[in-house]
């Protein structure tokens, strides 16, 4: 019985069990005719058509940015955090998840936008269509009527293929996860893992540093090597853009105006995190109406030179 129709009194059985019952209902008629000659019943099912084809997918998005190193369970305590987690669609919108780590074991609930999805599978679409029912995950319902799935996670910033079965449609799609490391809070990292100004030990000063960006349109580009200042141990990246069309940033949750947009749009953004990519968005009006643009930086500490 698919969870959350449990009350209509009809037992819903998912649209793929149907086609499998059809495929082999003709496979089993055919050649039953009045002079057909007695033959072995063969059922081969193409579940290849239980799939979307990939005409039928819209846009796909890029789920894993430039500089991303894949994090397992055993680089964070245990508990239960708020994360964010990028999906190659955006027909499959996730609108919360929370992940939990249990001696190194990750798992996510992820409430969805909607409720147009019955199953998810770790795996891909063809995978799903082969797997038997009891390995698919099924939807729950919470409190306020959403859909969410708890699915296992292998490891945090890493594509991880996941197939979603369509209630209308009746077919499993493929898409891709990435559960973000850079939107835990740093409280849920294990010792030593995270490198910063502190663990790093940098003095108050001026220092270049590399950093490599990822996301975007890649119409623009960011200066590197940039000056890093230090002072009172807190840091701050000088950005120099190669347009002057952003007007402002916004890195873990604030939003900041440019030094100058003479020549380069210029910023001076805060650095918590070493060696990690790090989510920020900057504003462009070089379109037709302004864009916010979703990009990583990652300041290498290993390039970090006193200026």
């Amino acid at each position: 019985m698919i969870r959350g129709y449990k009350n209509t009194g009809i037992l819903l059985r998912p649209f793929l069990m149907i086609v499998l019952l059809t495929a082999l209902l003709m496979t089993t008629l055919t050649g039953c005719g009045q002079n057909a000659a007695p033959a072995e019943a063969t059922t081969e099912v193409d579940y290849s058509k239980l799939v979307a084809d990939d005409d039928e997918m819209i846009d796909v998005d890029e789920v894993v940015m430039a500089g991303m190193t894949p994090i397992t369970g055993t680089s964070l305590k245990d508990g239960t955090y708020p994360i964010t987690v990028a999906t190659s669609s955006t027909m499959f919108p996730v609108t919360d998840c929370q992940l939990t780590v249990d001696q190194g074991k990750m798992t996510a609930v992820m409430t969805m936008s909607g409720t147009g999805y019955l199953y998810v599978y770790m795996g891909s679409g063809l995978e799903a269509a082969k797997a038997k029912e009891a390995d698919w995950i099924p939807f729950e319902e919470d409190k306020n009527g959403k859909h969410t799935f708890t699915v296992p996670v292998s490891a945090l910033n890493d594509g991880l293929k996941c197939a979603s079965f369509s209630k209308r449609k009746g077919q499993w799609y493929n898409r891709m996860l990435c559960f973000r490391a850079d939107s835990l809070p740093q409280e849920a990292f294990a010792e030593g893992v995270l490198h910063t100004a502190d663990s790093l030990k940098l003095k108050d000063g001026e220092y270049m540093i590399e950093m490599t960006m990822g996301g975007g349109t890649g119409r623009a580009e960011v200066e590197s090597p940039l000056t890093l200042k230090v002072k009172d141990g807190a840091c701050t990246a000088e950005i120099n853009w190669s347009s002057s069309n952003y007007d402002y940033m916004i890195v873990d949750g604030e939003k900041i105006d440019p030094i100058t947009t003479e020549d380069h749009s210029v910023f001076e953004i805060p650095v918590k995190l070493f060696d990690m990519p790090v989510a920020v968005i900057a504003d462009t009006t070089a379109m037709s109406k302004p864009y916010e643009i979703e990009y990583t930086m990652l300041f290498d500490s290993s390039t970090i030179k006193e200026k």
